[in-house]
């Protein structure tokens, strides 16, 4: 490979890559990743969109678990407490340019997103 074309490929990767961290921040960030890798269409950042979309509509349900009386509040602390913690594994994964799924939900998430 010429040296301008490994250029081009390392702007390519980190233009991915902040795309991939754009997506997790708030719901906001996942729209504007979606809405900027239309065209693009590349695989690593549909990856990690497919990621917090599932975290973020698992934090949706852990919101309307919070009302149910008695166990809600403890389900929906321990839930959001996981969604943390797998939001900052997929956050570092895109951070680093790896496709890592978060534990036990990812390939999940893929499957059920594979659309976006």
């Amino acid at each position: 490979m010429e040296r301008n074309d490994l250029k081009l490929n390392e702007e390519k990767i980190q233009d991915n890559k902040t795309l991939g961290v754009v997506s997790y921040l708030t719901w906001i960030g996942l729209l504007v990743a979606f809405l900027m890798n239309r065209d693009k269409n590349d695989s690593f950042v549909k990856f990690h969109i497919r990621q917090n979309l599932g975290l973020f509509i698992l934090g949706l349900v852990a919101g309307v678990l919070h009302y149910i009386p008695g166990v809600g509040g403890i389900v929906a602390y321990v839930v959001f407490t996981a969604l943390f913690i797998f939001w900052v594994i997929g956050l570092i994964g895109a951070i680093n340019g790896k496709e890592n799924a978060v534990p036990v939900l990812g390939p999940m998430f893929q499957e059920w997103f594979k659309g976006f």
